[in-house]
């Protein structure tokens, strides 16, 4: 008996959507959009995914949503509304990556600098892999055959991974592992045979082991606590807006990297990364504020610099982390103040 208000419940949850789904072919946009909303934020995260740019995720889950509400009279109900939806999200995704092509991180371009490259240049003509905000990553896994927690999956190592991968085997992989569809309902989304989707997720999974660090990042967090977390965020922030280097070094690995894109050199070592940090951000870039934040399941903080012209500190780059134990071996400085609207930060601070 007790089992009866609850598949009440899904019975008119059922039949709400399947008359939302009927209203929606007749032309109703705010049924659609009901359909559609309780999917967004996961399709947008799937989108990230397949093309490592919020940005481009938001373009590209506009195209795909106008796509699938001007065919959903195509969609005859043999699959779920969440798998039509995923199906038309992913062949958006391919298109723009097969217009565009991948997106990078300065280590992909060129071996690490050993000594700081003063008045390094933005490379303009390079598509740059960029942030995710931590609001759009849910928990967990997305359903009971996924491998990876959704948080995982946008680790900065997972998706620029990704991005050496060909469009197809970036999509089975992502279908399959992330999302934990069967290879045959992968086979039916991308119009090829099944055998064709395991082949590519042999070869996307050979590719992926290889540039993955172990353990995730997701794993680390949970061992060291939130509490050391917000020491680590805090102590990076005072030792940059104190101009203290010993600070700063305390907090990093021996084999420490800082990459900034879209600059286009990068630091490994903590010899070549203490140059560059006190030759760059601790002297010559004058004062810094900063506000915590969180993206790509990874701690990260919100930097401001100084703008004499603005009379106030503006928003210049979101630094993502890679921790191993309770040190930083990884920082990634997405660099640009059009980053910041994504994470509902500010534009600039006093």
């Amino acid at each position: 008996m007790s089992d009866i208000p609850s598949r009440t419940a899904e019975t008119a949850a059922g039949g709400a959507v399947d008359g939302d789904l009927a209203r929606a072919r007749d032309g109703d946009d705010i049924a659609f959009t009901r359909l559609v909303e309780p999917l967004r934020r996961e399709l947008h995260a799937h989108c990230y995914r397949m093309l490592g740019s919020t940005h481009d995720a938001d373009d590209a889950l506009q195209d795909a949503l106008l796509r699938a509400w001007r065919g959903l009279a195509r969609f005859e109900g043999r699959s779920s509304l969440r798998s039509w939806l995923y199906t038309v999200a992913t062949r958006t995704c391919l298109d723009v990556i097969e217009a565009r092509g991948r997106r990078a991180l300065p280590m992909d371009l060129g071996p690490s600098s050993d000594r700081v490259v003063v008045g390094d240049v933005p490379l303009t003509d390079v598509a740059w892999l960029g942030p995710y905000p931590d609001a759009g990553i849910a928990d967990g896994p997305a359903g009971p055959d996924a491998r990876y927690e959704q948080r995982e999956a946008v680790e900065l190592a997972f998706v620029a991974a990704l991005q050496h991968l060909p469009g197809n085997q970036r999509a089975a992989l992502l279908l399959f592992e992330v999302l934990g569809f069967a290879a045959a309902e992968i086979a039916t989304m991308m119009e090829t045979s099944t055998a064709s989707v395991n082949s590519a997720l042999q070869r996307a999974r050979s590719i992926v082991a290889e540039k993955i660090p172990s353990p995730t990042q997701q794993r680390t967090l949970r061992e060291i606590g939130d509490a050391r977390l917000r020491e680590i965020v805090a102590e990076y922030s005072t030792a940059l807006e104190r101009g203290d280097a010993d600070a700063l070094v305390a907090l990093l690995t021996e084999d420490v990297t800082w990459s900034m894109p879209p600059l286009p050199h990068w630091y490994r070592g903590l010899e070549a990364v203490t140059d560059f940090a006190v030759r760059v951000p601790l002297t010559t870039c004058g004062s810094w504020r900063h506000l915590p934040t969180a993206a790509n399941g990874q701690a990260a903080v919100a930097c401001y610099r100084w703008n004499d012209d603005a009379g106030a500190h503006l928003g210049w780059s979101i630094n993502v982390f890679g921790l191993r134990g309770r040190r930083i071996r990884e920082i990634t400085s997405f660099i640009g103040l059009d980053h910041f609207a994504a994470f509902g930060l500010p534009a600039s601070l006093p």
